[in-house]
């Protein structure tokens, strides 16, 4: 009768996403989850073949969930970046980590659909992906410095990024 299997990919990829969170990126490495796992490293190669491939696993696993969250919106750019700042928020490591070179790019892919989606109905086809861009860009960048406390002038961040929503949606009407 074979042995059973101690661990599995999604408990592996589970435990990543937790430590990744704890530790960071530094700290995410194949025995650090395999101790948490209660095995040992060499058990994990079977299921993941390096730390690179343990990496974008925990990425996309964590783009999957990101997704999830942006395709449960009403669909309008409000919402969906603030269900990314949510988001970001509640899984800062793991936003980190999307946007590394770990994340797989047909992951990334299916992220942007409801971001794309958004900024079609504003500009139109044409300029739906420099449009998606832009507001990716604001949004990424105002909540990688929330992250990292770089707002440090005092008022309050919160009415600074619905001030920038409505900048962003006001610079992506259509002229009358």
């Amino acid at each position: 009768m074979p042995t059973p299997e101690k661990t599995s990919l999604s408990r592996i990829v589970a435990t990543g996403r937790a430590l990744l969170e704890a530790s960071g990126q530094h700290g995410l490495t194949m025995q650090s989850v395999a101790a948490r796992e209660g095995v040992r490293a060499p058990s994990l190669y079977k299921h993941v073949g390096n730390r690179a491939a343990l990496l974008a696993a925990v990425a996309e696993a964590t783009v999957d969930d990101l997704t999830a969250r942006l395709e449960s919106t009403d669909g309008s750019l409000e919402e969906l970046l603030r269900s990314y700042r949510q988001f970001a928020r509640s899984w800062p490591e793991g936003f980190r980590l999307i946007h590394s070179a770990h994340a797989p790019p047909q992951s990334l892919a299916r992220a942007a659909g409801p971001v794309l989606r958004a900024s079609r109905e504003l500009v139109g086809e044409r300029d739906e992906l420099d449009a998606a861009r832009l507001v990716t860009a604001w949004a990424t960048g105002f909540i990688e410095m929330e992250l990292n406390g770089a707002f440090q002038l005092g008022g309050d961040v919160d009415r600074a990024f619905e001030y920038g929503l409505t900048g962003i949606r006001r610079a992506l009407q259509p002229e009358a």
